[in-house]
């Protein structure tokens, strides 16, 4: 869920009542690197750092990023370099380390297994971001957003230690030429670390068309143990209608009879599949096992309880406009850079706020390589500023609308970067499903309700069909 929404708190919690948890994976080198300059609050991080079984990384990355004191007002976030096809060791270190102590704390004080969710699109930093969750033990990958075809292979090479690329998506390339992302555990890991194999998690692709299922359990490079069946109500982004785009009154994509995935067909793969997206109810859940699935999926429900990553004052704030109704959801074709629709919680005022904010790209993740004419390899992002993304060889028309995800994300959580030039912090972006504006009941008789009272609710008078 977003950025550090289901974090590993929350992980940790849904974990202990019995069910999968599942950390974000997207920008926690960023995330942890934000948290340590705001004074790592009850020492959570460097209770993990500790026991990274990797000498000297955490000690490092501590020396340049943790304040103890935290940063003062009007400081703004130092970053880190922003990731390219080759970065040094050091960065990738940032993110393995990360991504290992994300999952351990979720993996603390439980026996439960803990997930990770990962984008497909967000190429640069997936391999490290694995290894660094298979040192600390993770059970499950999940990965959504593209078509991860390769990442079976890259799980199997990075269990083992051994080193794993992955085709970089670079535009512009000719048909016979083909570009690597590459990893080498060797680069960063001791050899009496590399001499045990690492637990191989399952993986869990997100679909939303049985063809794409069938495709990759027949066609991946490695195993695929399942699927997250996904429709357009689900939170965050949403895959785009099949057939030509049309968009209805409101500027939404129309979806139809096409986007509707075929359970049968799904069934008939013989993997197990979970469905997500407007399930987040015991009516979702029962429909859902009736039909074959082995579960549901569920985000929008957590992203609102009491352990989420959410800002406390941006959640209250959402649910009062969910209950008084001023809260409305909106599916943008244009407001994330990917291209992919993205669901956008919209509040009085959001809008206009939205639109005066300066373009700035200093987080860079969802920026795309393009090879240029002269054979330079250029990233540009449309959300970025607009003449910059022109002087990539960027048409100005692709940067109509478009919102900043990485920084809007992470100002959701608390970890909003302080501009000097207008005085303010990044605004947050929220998301998420359908479920959203269904919620006010629920709220009635569930104020500021938990993760596990979540699980209840959820799972109430429902029972497996046999």
């Amino acid at each position: 869920m977003g950025v550090a929404v289901s974090d590993w708190r929350l992980a940790n919690a849904v974990a202990r009542a019995g069910q999968l948890g599942v950390v974000s994976g997207t920008l926690l080198d960023t995330v942890m690197v934000r948290r340590l300059q705001d004074g790592d609050r009850g020492g959570h991080l460097r209770r993990a750092i500790a026991e990274f079984p990797i000498p000297g990384v955490g000690e490092e990355i501590l020396r340049r990023y943790f304040n103890p004191s935290g940063r003062a007002p009007g400081v703004p976030y130092k970053l880190l370099p922003m990731y390219k096809q080759s970065v040094s060791v050091a960065r990738q270190r940032v993110t393995v380390l990360a991504n290992f102590v994300e999952i351990w704390l979720a993996k603390e004080g439980h026996s439960s297994p803990i997930g990770l969710n990962l984008l497909t699109k967000i190429q640069l930093p997936n391999m490290p971001s694995l290894y660094g969750a298979m040192l600390a033990g993770v059970a499950v990958v999940i990965m959504g957003a593209g078509i991860p075809r390769e990442m079976p292979g890259v799980l199997d090479a990075l269990a083992e230690h051994r080193p794993a690329r992955l085709r970089f998506d670079v535009e512009g390339l000719p048909r016979d030429v083909a570009e690597y992302l590459e990893f080498d555990p060797s680069t960063l890991a001791p050899p009496s670390l590399m001499a045990t194999p690492l637990r191989r998690p399952a993986f869990l692709p997100v679909v939303s068309a049985a063809s794409l299922a069938m495709t990759l359990a027949r066609k991946s490079n490695g195993r695929v143990d399942g699927f997250i069946v996904e429709g357009p109500t689900a939170g965050g982004h949403n895959a785009p209608p099949r057939g030509a785009l049309q968009l209805s009154d409101e500027g939404e994509p129309i979806y139809g009879e096409r986007d509707v995935v075929d359970l049968g067909k799904m069934r008939e793969l013989g993997l197990p599949f979970w469905l997500a997206g407007g399930r987040g109810s015991p009516e979702g859940l029962r429909d859902a096992l009736e039909s074959g699935a082995a579960g549901i999926q569920v985000g929008t429900l957590f992203a609102y309880c009491a352990e989420s990553g959410l800002d406390p004052a941006l959640r209250a704030r959402v649910l009062e406009g969910v209950v008084s109704g001023t809260a409305k959801l909106h599916t943008d074709p244009r407001a994330s850079p990917t291209g992919y629709p993205f669901k956008v919680v919209e509040l009085p005022g959001d809008a206009a706020q939205a639109t005066a904010r300066e373009r700035i790209c200093d987080l860079g993740y969802l920026r795309v390589a393009v090879r240029t004419p002269e054979g330079r390899t250029v990233y540009r992002c449309p959300s970025e500023p607009v003449d910059a993304y022109i002087a990539k060889g960027g048409d100005p028309a692709d940067t109509e609308g478009r919102r900043c995800l990485c920084n809007g994300l992470a100002a959701n959580v608390g970890l909003a970067q302080w501009r000097a030039a207008t005085g303010e912090e990044e605004m947050p972006l929220v998301t998420s499903g359908d479920d959203l504006l269904q919620m006010a009941g629920f709220l009635s008789s569930h104020p500021g309700y938990t993760a596990a009272q979540a699980i209840d609710y959820l799972s109430a008078g429902v029972t497996a069909p046999r």
